[in-house]
């Protein structure tokens, strides 16, 4: 019944980071109005909606991974992370050239710290 548990509760924090990626990502093609340059590069605005957006989807997830789990929140958000950066760094690989390197770099590295940031501030209200 435990690792049922824990699954669920990572999969609330997976989803509420896809969740709110998803529309963070139909928001951006509604109002998008350039397209970005012909030689694939993004623009500095798409490269600062990406990672702000998935940055925050990133830390809720990680705040709903701590809220959900019974025991041990630190722990179900250390483990929501490495498989946040396991799937940042597959997304980075299916996604280079159209990004420069220090952008997949980021968005490798940040969204993994953000998560554990969620699970931090959920421990905080805790006051654990």
């Amino acid at each position: 019944m435990i690792i049922l548990r824990t699954f669920l509760t990572l999969g609330a924090g997976f989803a509420t980071t896809a969740v709110i990626l998803a529309l963070a990502t139909t928001l951006a093609h509604w109002t998008q109005k350039q397209k970005s340059p012909k030689n694939g590069e993004a623009t500095a605005g798409k490269i600062a909606w990406n990672l702000g957006t998935t940055l925050v989807a990133a830390a809720a997830g990680g705040y709903v991974t701590a809220t959900a789990a019974l025991l041990n929140p630190l722990i179900h958000a250390l483990v929501l992370a490495l498989i946040v950066l396991l799937l940042s760094a597959l997304s980075a690989l299916q996604a280079r050239g159209e990004y420069p390197v220090w952008v997949a770099l980021l968005m490798v590295a940040l969204p993994p710290c953000a998560v554990v940031a969620g699970g931090l501030l959920r421990l905080k209200q805790l006051g654990i």
